[in-house]
């Protein structure tokens, strides 16, 4: 299955993200809650300092007006007194903030009230408000250093609970990616779970159920098909013997044999379609197998059995192997252009042409069956390139295509051990 991902670029796990996002929300929570706590907090400290001046500094008037004492550390024009509270006009009472700091003292509330007249002395009462600060200060590091705690624990859950979700897609796009590759009874099954991945694992598996019914139904309609034409092809081949010799003979003759090779290239397809075929190996020289198969496909091919290899001897079967070698010589002279070399070298087989090469779908998407490179019938290749690959899947075989840097097709069969 062809990957999205760019050259260069590093793919970032699907878990790791999830935890990221995870992190990144509890750290956006946890800050706005300890904003929200560290105001709230710092409004109920002015609020209650508030509240305690004006109690205090009513009950230190009520006494100073009957006894003419100070009591609970009122005072009489404090010489800190904040400026708005020295020019009281009227008797009512009056608080000010004052945030000068002098060792432990402030920032602090003042409340001020004038005794008696608009020129009477200010009774004042200060609310220091450091404590309450100081605890406010302590209560932000402990909710910092909890948040933290807490972060550091549900970060590892974040991400056992994202891995357990990229576990499942990953389930889910290995069983894609088998079906993409022909495995027909891949499935995903359960999930484990009633979400999102449950009802694409499902849908993975109808369509590879759908898939598989199709492609099984097309394969034994292609075997029906080639079984019902031997026959009849049979007996046109036996009915062109009788015709008297001449270029309609000999015509005919062709036509024939061209369609009983494409009858047997269409069986012999259905046999590798539906997982019947199994080789007959034997250990059997391969530069002997090779050249007699580059033979019989044709003439103008150049055939070198290089010495650097440690293998001549190979286990595997002759008949398919001359099939795939025979099949990939034929294209090269067909689609390609001469010179047309044959290389062997240890298990590996290369057979090289210099013509203008695979064409890109062809790399790309593999070949597609009743589809040829002649121009008069489309782009794209027949069933020889398509019959070669089956029968390496069956040897266990691996055949590649590529196109030469300086030009020209490259077909790579590698044995199998």
């Amino acid at each position: 299955m062809p990957s999205s991902e760019q050259p260069g670029q590093r793919r970032v796990p699907l878990r790791w993200k999830i935890a990221a996002l995870a992190a990144a929300t509890a750290c956006l929570v946890v800050a706005a809650v300890g904003v929200l706590v560290h105001l709230w907090t710092v409004q109920d400290i002015h609020q209650r300092a508030r509240a305690q001046a004006l109690n205090t500094l009513y009950s230190a008037m009520d006494v100073h007006r009957r006894t003419g004492a100070l009591t609970d550390g009122a005072e009489l024009d404090p010489p800190a007194l904040p400026a708005p509270l020295r020019h009281l006009a009227d008797g009512a009472r009056h608080t000010a903030q004052d945030d000068r700091v002098d060792g432990n003292l402030g920032p602090s509330v003042w409340a001020a009230q004038r005794v008696d007249g608009p020129d009477s002395p200010v009774l004042a009462f200060q609310v220091n408000m450091s404590p309450e600060l100081h605890e406010l200060r302590r209560l932000d590091v402990a909710m910092a250093l909890a948040s933290l705690l807490a972060l550091a624990a549900a970060t590892p859950v974040a991400v056992y609970g994202a891995g357990l979700l990229a576990r499942r897609l990953r389930e889910v796009s290995a069983t894609a990616r088998r079906i993409s590759a022909g495995d027909l009874d891949a499935r995903t099954g359960p999930t484990g779970g009633r979400d999102e991945v449950a009802d694409i694992a499902a849908t993975v598996d109808l369509m590879a159920d759908d898939l598989s019914r199709r492609l099984r139904t097309e394969r034994r309609f292609t075997a029906d098909v080639a079984h019902e034409l031997r026959t009849p092809v049979g007996g046109l081949l036996a009915t062109v013997d009788l015709l008297p010799a001449g270029e309609t003979e000999d015509l005919l003759r062709a036509r024939v044999r061209d369609l009983r090779a494409l009858v047997e290239d269409l069986l012999e397809i259905s046999r590798l379609d539906g997982g019947a075929e199994r080789p007959v190996t034997a250990r059997v020289p391969l530069g002997a197998v090779v050249t007699e198969a580059v033979a019989r496909a044709g003439p103008q091919t150049e055939v070198v059995v290089t010495t650097s290899g440690t293998v001549a001897v190979v286990e595997t079967d002759p008949r398919r192997l001359e099939r795939i070698v025979g099949n990939l010589v034929v294209n090269a002279h067909r689609h390609g252009a001469t010179p047309v070399r044959v290389t062997v070298d240890g298990r590996t087989v290369v057979v090289r042409d210099h013509g203008p090469g695979f064409p890109p779908d062809l790399l790309r998407d593999g070949p597609r069956r009743f589809h040829t490179g002649a121009a008069e019938r489309g782009s794209g290749h027949g069933l020889g390139l398509t019959i070669a690959l089956g029968q390496a899947r069956v040897l266990g075989a691996d055949l590649r295509l590529d196109n030469a840097p300086d030009g020209g097709a490259v077909a790579t069969l590698n044995l199998p051990a």
